[in-house]
């Protein structure tokens, strides 16, 4: 990508490239839906702030420099771009998704990703709806689920279909193939025994992040 282009040409290619939309962006970066589009076409505002210019270079795993930033932010760091599908795993009394569509990209250390032992192309992102995982996962919490142990059962929080509902749980295996279906929360009921075979186990919860 060539260094004279402007910040505007880069970002247009960008959202091209990898099938965005302004409006989305804009979203993105906490801005009305048209601002994106007018810095676009418009050149306003003539310069992309430096917390919205970081935020789109961290979404597209690109240096801030392309995109109208100081020279010292040059180097590319390997940032790898984790989906961010656009379900909800309940952790309340559940619901049932209609089809899993990407919302977006969230951008993570790639060296961190793997140090963590986290295989980055088995990753997706997901939001937490409800709170029955209160106080460990809240409402509107996203979480990164390490999809490469579909299936696999160990002690933890996971993921999980039940009863034709998308839910995040946390499992404890029991004797002769039993499982505990449980909710941090106290308030909320939990499953002490059911068959391990009536649970799909999509992936793994791995990391969480919430808004402050």
């Amino acid at each position: 990508m060539a260094m004279e282009e402007e910040p505007r040409t880069v970002l247009e290619r960008l959202i091209a490239q990898n099938g965005d939309d302004f409006a989305g962006l804009s979203k993105l970066i906490g801005r009305n839906p048209t601002y994106i589009q007018q810095f676009i076409k418009r050149g306003s505002p003539k310069k992309l702030p430096e917390v919205e210019r970081g935020i789109l270079a961290r979404y597209f795993g690109v240096a801030e420099n392309i995109l109208g930033g100081p020279p010292g932010n040059a180097t590319k760091t390997g940032i790898r771009l984790i989906p961010k599908l656009a379900v909800g795993a309940s952790a309340g009394p559940g619901a049932i998704p209609d089809h899993e569509t990407l919302a977006g990209k969230i951008g993570f250390d790639e060296k961190w990703l793997r140090k963590q032992g986290l295989d980055p192309s088995k990753l997706s992102l997901i939001q937490v709806d409800g709170d029955s995982m209160s106080p460990t996962l809240n409402h509107g919490d996203d979480i990164m689920v390490d999809n490469r142990v579909a299936g696999a059962m160990r002690d933890g929080i996971h993921v999980i279909r039940f009863d034709d509902v998308l839910m995040v749980k946390r499992l404890a295996s029991g004797p002769e193939r039993r499982l505990s279906v449980l909710s941090d929360n106290p308030a909320y009921p939990g499953w002490p025994d059911v068959d391990g075979a009536a649970v799909t186990i999509i992936g793994r919860v791995v990391w969480a992040g919430r808004r402050l």
